[in-house]
């Protein structure tokens, strides 16, 4: 019924069973969809957005490397969040209009003021907003509470590490949050997330990749992170896929297909990029059916 995984050899590969996840590709298209690489960093006059110049995320770094526990709180009353969009995540608006986001119960963690939350919620989709900051927590419930569906969602206060939910989930959704955490709490950051999805769960997240970080939040990472500590505890890369709709400026990149080499525009950030990474739990997958049972 389903094509066997293609696999591309290329600096950032994918594999693909039943679709490219965003992107709407079938399996059979799959060796033609473009890898990206980012060959125009530096390039043109545009200042560079590289977070080590940046003097909101220095400011973020000092209060983190205080060694307080409430960091994060810290960052949130002094209003120093250069992560917070002010709005929903493009692509995850686009993902529930293309009907490609799961249903059921969502989690996620670090939602800060909680603008995907909200998206997400509706009748087919109950959401669990999660963050360490009382304050951005109550600016969440400020601009929320009195929206249509509202009943739909919740903020909770809760150290993702540590907390322990009622129900499991069958999705969770991490932007930002991976690559906010120290590299040392990556195999905690997996192990915690096997344990809150069901066994056919799913996890969907951006990946922030930056390789020349000299310190963090945000620290060093890359696709093999992920999946050095993801695949332990059980999770099989279904597809990896480039963020089209990611936020910031448009720029010029360099797309690779099997024998094709072509530029053309695409919106990306300079010296960052955004991609879009679907992983399904692979406890029941197999290879005769392409991993997953039906």
């Amino acid at each position: 019924m389903f094509a066997r995984p293609v696999v591309v050899h290329l600096p950032h590969c994918f594999r693909s069973t039943r679709r490219m996840a965003a992107n709407g590709l079938s399996a059979n298209s799959a060796a033609k969809s473009p890898v990206v690489r980012d060959d125009s960093a530096g390039e043109g006059n545009e200042p560079s957005m590289d977070p080590n110049l940046n003097p909101r995320v220095a400011r973020v770094r000092q209060l983190m490397s205080s060694g307080s526990a409430d960091g994060w709180e810290k960052c949130w009353e002094e209003g120093v969040t250069p992560w917070d969009l002010g709005q929903t995540t493009p692509i995850i608006t686009d993902l529930i209009q293309t009907g490609e986001f799961p249903e059921g119960r969502i989690l996620v963690p670090g939602c800060g003021t909680g603008y995907d939350v909200v998206a997400m919620a509706s009748p087919v989709r109950f959401v669990v907003g999660l963050d360490i900051s009382i304050t951005a927590l109550n600016k969440a419930k400020e601009w929320s509470s009195s929206l249509p569906n509202a009943r739909y969602f919740t903020f909770l206060a809760e150290d993702f590490f540590t907390w322990t939910p009622s129900e499991l989930f069958d999705a969770i959704f991490d932007y930002t949050f991976f690559c906010a955490i120290h590299p040392s709490m990556r195999s905690a950051w997996a192990t915690k997330v096997s344990e809150l999805l069901k066994p056919d769960g799913e996890l969907i997240t951006l990946m922030y990749l930056v390789e020349d970080q000299q310190a963090g939040p945000p620290y060093n990472t890359s696709v093999a992170d992920y999946e050095e500590v993801l695949h332990p505890v059980g999770f099989k890369t279904i597809s990896i896929v480039d963020n089209e709709l990611a936020v910031k400026r448009r720029k010029k990149i360099t797309f690779l297909e099997r024998n094709v080499i072509h530029h053309q525009p695409f919106c990306m950030n300079r010296n960052e990029i955004w991609k879009f990474m679907k992983i399904f739990n692979s406890k029941n997958f197999n290879e005769k059916n392409c991993f997953k049972k039906e």
